[in-house]
């Protein structure tokens, strides 16, 4: 199937590993030309998109800090200014919260910590989005794929500023499907569960890994490449009129 992405210009950004690089590879895969953006893996970017021009595609590493309202101006622009345009956006990057966020009792959170978790995970995709659409409108055509979590619609304890603001995407794509729709500009919600990328298997130990599992119904977590094939659809002009879907990659959990 030809999914018409040749020569569309696409922006993921935390996309130097994981489920942001294989997403970045399969658009390459694509002809699509393809922005791969970092926070601190430099290096990784740069083997991401020497994998993707391998393939005969263009593909470019662009710094962009979710935290950082400048560097996202700055990512936004350099990619413009070398394409001409982006017609899709795949918001992945994601600030876990580890100052005095994650793991803890709610009534133990600390405040600056809740509050750069939101700041980055929806006020930082916020922002991101704002500066894109309108080179998207100049186009006349446009994708936007928000990258949420199971965990925003089945919770995690001691996950509370996490999943309140990937929760946050959930209405304001809702927003956006509505407002956007008319100028065929499509926005949908992608919900991965677990999910088996490098740090995942670096992070969780091999018996938590298998008990979770078990509790799947298709008896295993998903690859990378199961949530880039889902992305890379829904920013594609084969995705004709998906708009406003919240769309879990679960195995069925």
């Amino acid at each position: 199937m030809d999914l018409g992405l040749r020569d569309k210009v696409v922006v993921i950004t935390g996309s130097s590993s994981g489920i942001g690089a294989a997403t970045a590879k399969k658009f390459g895969l694509e002809g699509a030309k393809v922005a791969v953006t970092y926070a601190s893996g430099r290096e990784a970017a740069e083997r991401t998109a020497e994998k993707i021009r391998s393939h005969g595609a263009e593909a470019i590493a662009v710094h962009y800090d979710l935290t950082d309202d400048r560097s996202m101006d700055q990512a936004v622009h350099q990619i413009a200014e070398t394409w001409g345009g982006i017609q899709v956006l795949v918001n992945n990057a994601v600030l876990w919260g580890d100052r005095g966020v994650m793991g803890l009792a709610f009534e133990d959170t600390d405040a600056s910590g809740w509050r750069q978790t939101i700041r980055a995970n929806l006020e930082g995709y916020y922002y991101t989005i704002q500066k894109v659409l309108p080179l998207m409108r100049t186009s006349g055509w446009g994708r936007i794929i928000n990258i949420s979590s199971e965990l925003a619609e089945d919770g995690m304890a001691g996950g509370g500023a996490y999943t309140a603001a990937k929760a946050g995407l959930h209405g304001l794509t809702a927003t956006l499907s509505k407002e956007l729709g008319p100028a065929g500009i499509l926005t949908n919600v992608v919900m991965p569960g677990w999910t088996m990328t490098e740090k995942a298997l670096a992070i969780f130990p091999a018996e938590m890994i298998e008990k979770e599992r078990e509790n799947v119904p298709t008896r295993k977590h998903s690859a990378p490449e199961d949530i880039a094939n889902l992305v890379v659809f829904l920013g594609s002009e084969a995705n004709g009129n998906i708009n406003g879907e919240l769309i879990r990659v679960t195995g069925g959990k």
